[in-house]
């Protein structure tokens, strides 16, 4: 009786898992006639302890970067000598892979090597999820740019910026000077990808046609191009379909 008693107990567990709705599936935008969900203020958690990675080099610039977000805890038993995780708690905001740094980070500060001197990247509440060095468009023309994806509004209005709101595309001097943001409000950041030969950088984004507040197979995909080049980036579409 108590086996069976046990098997129960772990179907239901089991079920109970299964109908709870994953994060991925819940909204993405929530539209409100009377508010513009682009524009809906975060509050920002007082309670949260900011912290900065270790400055990161990359190769053939002159600038340190510094990545800020919040510490973060885990459930679970801490990690060995060595690592940034003690006590359940990370204090690790980004992964770094020589010209890319991934994470979930609120904002970077850069400072140039022969300076002690810090900028900031921005003062608005943000989610950076990858910045990426153009370092073969840097070696052909000598202007050096850093490409961003990230979450700069509460689209599903739950009161935070996070991997649940829609993603964007940015660019920034590898100074963090000149951000600009490259791709439409409220469509959501599909791929890019570099031109070398057109020094182009090509992204997709996609629309939520149909105002459901999710993205999917009945909605539209745009198609757009930047020449790296030009003084003030601007996206300009095309249609290849």
């Amino acid at each position: 009786m108590k086996k069976i008693v046990t098997c129960t107990t772990l179907l239901l567990t089991f079920l109970f898992i299964g109908c709870k709705e994953p994060e991925s599936n819940k909204p993405k935008v929530i539209y409100d006639a009377t508010k513009n969900a682009v524009n809906n203020p975060v509050k920002r958690d007082s309670s949260q302890i900011k912290i900065a990675d270790l400055p990161i080099y990359m190769e053939g610039t002159k600038y340190l970067i510094h990545a800020i977000g919040d510490i973060r805890v885990y459930d679970g038993p801490g990690s060995s000598y060595g690592s940034s995780k003690t006590n359940s708690v990370s204090y690790a905001i980004s992964n770094y892979n020589r010209f890319e740094v991934t994470g979930y980070f609120q904002n970077l500060k850069f400072q140039h090597v022969d300076s002690t001197a810090m900028r900031s990247l921005t003062d608005k509440a943000i989610q950076i999820q990858t910045a990426t060095y153009l370092n073969t468009i840097a070696d052909k023309t000598k202007r050096q740019i850093l490409v961003y994806s990230l979450v700069d509004s509460d689209t599903n209005r739950d009161g935070k910026i996070d991997s649940n709101d829609i993603k964007s595309l940015y660019l920034s001097n590898f100074n963090g000077t000149h951000f600009t943001k490259l791709s439409d409000d409220l469509q959501e950041l599909l791929d890019w990808n570099v031109v070398e030969v057109q020094n182009r950088l090509y992204f997709r984004t996609i629309e939520d046609i149909n105002k459901n507040g999710a993205f999917d197979k009945k909605d539209q995909v745009h198609y757009f191009f930047v020449n790296l080049m030009d003084k003030e980036w601007k996206a300009e579409e095309y249609m290849p379909i």
